[in-house]
């Protein structure tokens, strides 16, 4: 407990780190692979060529690898001043973005053909079947595998401390300057991050009950 109480202010800085981290990318996460799910099912075949190129790519990308980018080559295209939060950001968007997007492209597909084929009989646009039609059902149908994306996101968040992003997962270096044992920190690193994870499955199953009573 002396770990704890000793270093609660570090705790405290490294976990809000993660939180702010996490929700930014999980927002723009979700932003991001509806947008490119809509470009995979898209009538523009050009659309779908930079969607399907964009999540193949990316998919197979380790996310070191999209972190190390923005954070060391990026500054050298001198395209902006970015904070060292703000490319662990896009990294993070960027990377999860892809797995999103074929998740609810897999609800899209477990969607009624014959569901669109109506809508766009009564003159629907491609958008507004989409929008309207389409992906208010598909949502429902991908709750528990986007839930373990954004778990799975929470959790790729430590790997922004390597890149002197302030959060949880950078805690352990800071309690071995200190003397600390490290140990016992990263247990409490764990405990953290179960903490964490626990109301987001809960509100997978929530919302699970609730849409199944819908049906």
């Amino acid at each position: 407990m002396n770990v704890l109480f000793d270093n609660l202010s570090l705790f405290t800085t490294g976990f809000l780190g993660t939180i702010k981290l996490f929700v930014v990318s999980a927002i723009g996460s979700l932003i991001g692979g509806t947008i490119l799910a809509g470009m995979r099912v898209s009538p523009v075949p050009v659309l779908r060529a930079v969607g399907t190129g964009y999540v193949n790519i990316v998919r197979n990308t380790p996310l070191t690898l999209v972190l190390f980018f923005f954070a060391f080559a990026y500054p050298r295209l001198e395209i902006g001043d970015l904070s060292f939060f703000t490319r662990a950001c896009i990294a993070l968007v960027a990377y999860t973005s892809a797995f999103v997007c074929e998740v609810v492209r897999s609800g899209i597909n477990t969607v009624p053909v014959g569901q669109a084929e109506a809508s766009r009989a009564l003159g629907f646009t491609f958008n507004q079947t989409l929008s309207q039609v389409v992906m208010p059902q598909a949502i429902r149908a991908v709750v528990p595998p986007l839930t373990s994306i954004e778990i799975a996101l929470l959790k790729n968040t430590t790997i922004a401390a390597g890149f002197s992003v302030v959060e949880a997962g950078g805690i352990y270096s800071t309690l071995s300057e200190r003397g600390y044992n490290v140990l016992v920190g990263l247990l409490w690193v764990a405990v953290g991050f179960l903490i964490l994870v626990t109301p987001l499955t809960m509100l997978q199953r929530r919302l699970e009950k609730q849409w199944s009573l819908a049906r």
